[in-house]
């Protein structure tokens, strides 16, 4: 085997010295020398078991790294040496062209048989992200990785650091902000361990947000002086801690004391490397979305939870099979990680290696020159510009020893953030090295999971609402304690005079006379069986249309008990067991996208069907389309606009029970059918940008509450209307035509009222403006069903409203507000002028 170092000893004088190893290794076999391009440190040590800078064998990256973590168990629990790993890499090492299946030994299947160790393991950017993974495999311990790459909407613990790198300055971004603060021992983990000082800048952040009796520091090299090893010893002593330090092998690097001037010299001898002359006039460019379970982190850089590791084993396999199409018969192939995303790339290249011949190795910042001889460590470089939006602003990145690699073909594997147009000057550069290049893309998983995670627990009954905890989580803001009602009339006057916005606050709710109540029963008791025939057809057709893995999002709150309803069938008729979660959407102000964020961190977003009561006119689903847009531009996540309903008179969705106009007796009154909970707020004032949107929990109104009766009435009714659903067509009959949106649109102007907003289609939503509103009239239509209005026609008795029927109407009645402001009418001082009506 060729020494590594040779060329560097030889020119510069530097040279390494094995002192001690617990694993047989001396130093000659970890790591290779080559000459950097900074004046902070002169010298490069080139791992030969990292895959970062060299081309490795990725059995053997992942073998070393897990090794190291065996020796941390060992440390930890008093466990057995891991002699048989350790005899496995030095083969590896001695034999570094064996290739195919696992030849060497290093056990990499099963890794972690015994129980966990209680720890926290912190990797360090750029270079040991992979490694602190692995390091955390072996102990089955939690792990996340520092970052020079800030995500908006995440906030740092803490930050550190590196003196001597030319990226200094590492952010700390868990999800759960708590990670860093538990009382399991903390293992920091880096590729070399040189003075100590980053690993000690980071104990002094960590130790003063949270003390801890003892730290492991994890490297794969120790090349600390003995004034490090002392320095180490005084800062434990100064903060009353132990520190530990384990390596697979420690050692000296020897460094003459004109290292830096003697560097420099040779760096402007030989100057840039030429410019490589490329192997193909122009190489073929495949580009494969990886498939990627939503929800499933494809790094640690906002920490990793060891219960998902089967997930991602099995999410490996399926990458690795997406990419055999596009490698074809490529024998030779590289795995190219990008700067911190190592750790995925890695275990896809273990897995594709086999068949193929496979390395691993990635981009990098590390400016180092490349001196094209056997016993240097880096021959040939690679240099192109930043692709991945980095804190620090644009600048060169590097890719080593791809060049004259006699590489078939590069997979390089980006994630979304990097998978930029700017990335085309890497895929251009590696055109140069092989005659395919595959960029394989994963979705910014770990982000969007991150700050999913980061937002607020769900409400869930009994301590929120009355449903029952597994039939519906809330995704709101718990509100019960605030003074949101107004008067019916004052909310009137301020929504309509632009003053206020609908969702700021709330109507006092309405209390039903024992009249109404003995009405309400009835209509349950009359229409329990057509709500259930309703909803039996629109969950077939959702799951004719959608299949079975259905994410059920009910829109709070009439949206709910429909999701409810919808569920239980699922569940009695099909056996499933669909997640349903109640989220708000405000006309004019979108869908609560924080809810959404915490949907798509727990569920694949194609899987979510968006659920409600009824259609008015259809201004919630045009509301929930352009939310969704908004959504996707905003965190790339891409929802199905799809909106199920129980009834669509206004003929505005796909996916329906029935397009009658009739009475939903969960329309009949407000929160005593809902849950006990509130129509839906979204004031500033009161809620943060960190908080879900908001509602109350009317627990005092319990006495009053019908709202699981209402739900058992009508799945009691699920068997007697089986036979008609399964008789129901499982597409709709006709395309939605929105019809009801033109009828509100002539009746606007007919009424004279000049805003549709005032206009309230459907038997839903005429109960709402005389539940919530101040409404001015009631039309309903000639041919209407007499038993679906006495409702209608017993509040608006109740309030003294004029019921006028009206011919050619699309529905059975429309509810209009009262148009207390002429649109255009002002006083001296532009002030809207209130036009007084009888």
């Amino acid at each position: 085997m060729t020494d590594p170092a040779r060329w560097v000893s030889q020119r510069l004088g530097v040279g390494l010295r094995t002192t001690a190893s617990p694993v047989g290794l001396d130093l000659a076999d970890l790591v290779g020398l080559a000459v950097r391009r900074n004046p902070r440190r002169a010298h490069l040590l080139v791992s030969r078991v990292l895959g970062k800078h060299v081309p490795t064998d990725p059995r053997v990256v992942r073998g070393a790294g897990l090794l190291l973590g065996d020796l941390v168990r060992a440390e930890l629990t008093g466990g057995p040496h891991p002699e048989a790993r350790a005899a496995a890499l030095r083969a590896a090492l001695a034999d570094p062209g064996a290739e195919g299946g696992d030849p060497v030994g290093l056990g990499l299947d099963g890794v972690v048989a015994a129980e966990p160790v209680p720890a926290v393991v912190l990797g360090y950017a750029e270079t040991a992200t992979a490694l602190g993974q692995q390091v955390a495999e072996a102990l089955g311990a939690p792990v996340l990785h520092s970052t020079r790459r800030s995500v908006p909407g995440i906030t740092a613990v803490g930050g550190f650091e590196e003196e001597h790198s030319h990226a200094t300055s590492h952010l700390l971004l868990p999800a759960d902000p708590q990670l860093l603060s538990s009382e399991d021992m903390l293992v920091l983990v880096d590729d070399e361990l040189s003075t100590g000082r980053t690993a000690l800048n980071t104990i002094a952040t960590l130790h003063a947000r949270h003390a801890r009796s003892r730290y492991v520091i994890a490297a794969l090299v120790d090349l600390r002086s003995t004034e490090d090893r002392a320095r180490m010893a005084q800062v434990a002593r100064e903060l009353g801690t132990r520190i530990d330090v384990l390596a697979l092998a420690a050692g000296t690097v020897l460094l003459p004391d004109d290292l830096a001037e003697r560097a420099a010299a040779l760096v402007a001898e030989l100057g840039d490397a030429p410019a490589p002359a490329a192997t193909t006039s122009v190489a073929a460019v495949h580009r494969v979305a990886l498939p990627w379970p939503a929800g499933l982190p494809e790094s640690a850089r906002h920490g990793w939870d060891p219960a998902d590791d089967d997930r991602r084993a099995a999410a490996v396999e399926r990458a690795a099979s997406a990419l055999a199409g596009p490698l074809g018969d490529a024998r030779r192939v590289l795995v190219l990680g990008t700067e911190e995303l190592l750790d995925v790339p890695q275990r896809l290249a273990a897995a594709l290696a086999g068949a193929r011949t496979v390395r691993f190795s990635s981009t990098t910042r590390s400016p180092v020159l490349p001196v094209d001889d056997e016993g240097y460590a880096i021959r040939t470089a690679l240099r192109f510009d930043a692709h991945d939006e980095p804190d620090d602003g644009p600048g060169p990145r590097y890719a080593y020893n791809v060049l004259g690699g006699g590489f078939d073909a590069v997979v390089v594997v980006l994630d979304e953030r990097a998978d930029t147009a700017a990335a085309d000057g890497l895929v251009a550069a590696l055109g140069t090295a092989a005659p395919l290049v595959v960029v394989a893309s994963l979705p910014d998983a770990a982000a969007r999971v991150a700050r999913a995670r980061s937002v607020p627990a769900v409400l869930r009954g009994p301590a929120f609402g009355s449903y029952a905890p597994d039939e519906v989580a809330w995704l709101l803001t718990d509100l019960s304690d605030v003074a949101l009602e107004a008067p019916v009339e004052e909310r009137e006057e301020a929504i309509q005079s632009g003053g206020a916005h609908y969702a700021e606050s709330l109507p006092v709710e309405y209390q039903p006379s024992a009249a109404y109540a003995a009405l309400f029963e009835a209509a349950l008791a009359d229409a329990a069986e057509r709500v259930a025939l309703a909803v039996g057809v629109v969950t077939e057709r959702a799951l004719a249309a959608r299949g079975t893995d259905l994410t059920l999002v009910s829109l709070a709150r009439a949206g709910t008990p429909v999701g409810i309803l919808m569920r239980r069938w699922a569940q009695q008729r099909h056996g499933l067991d669909l997640a349903h979660y109640a989220v708000s959407i405000v006309r004019g102000r979108g869908v609560d996208h924080l809810a959404l964020r915490h949907v798509a961190a727990r569920h694949a977003p194609e899987s979510v069907l968006f659920v409600d009561g009824w259609t008015g006119k259809g201004a919630i689903a045009r509301e929930l389309a352009a939310a969704l847009v908004e959504h996707r531009a905003a965190t790339g996540v891409d929802f199905p606009p799809e909106l199920a309903v129980l009834a669509d008179p206004g003929h505005c969705v796909d996916l329906y029970g029935t397009r009658d106009d009739f009475l939903i007796p969960s329309a009949c009154l407000n929160s005593t059918v809902s849950g006990l909970v509130s129509r839906t707020v979204l004031n500033r004032a009161i809620l943060r940008d960190d908080q879900f949107h908001g509602a109350k929990f009317y627990a005092e109104l319990a006495s009053a509450d019908v709202s699981n009766r209402f739900l058992d009435a009508v799945s009691d009714r699920f068997p007697a209307v089986q036979e008609a659903v399964d008789a129901t067509p499982a597409a709709p009959d006709e395309a939605p035509d929105w019809r009801g949106w033109a009828a509100v649109e002539r009746v606007s102007r007919e009424q004279g009222i000049g805003d549709v907003n005032l206009v309230k289609p459907g038997v839903g939503e005429t109960t709402r403006v005389l539940l919530r509103r101040v409404p001015w009239k009631v039309l309903v239509a000639s041919d209407a069903a007499p038993a679906d209005l006495v409702h209608i026609r017993h509040l608006a008795a109740e309030r003294g409203v004029p019921v006028e029927a009206v011919p050619d109407l699309p529905y059975s009645c429309m509810g209009l507000i009262h148009p207390a402001y002429t649109a255009g009418a002002t006083g001296a001082a532009g002030t809207a002028v209130r036009t007084v009506t009888a």
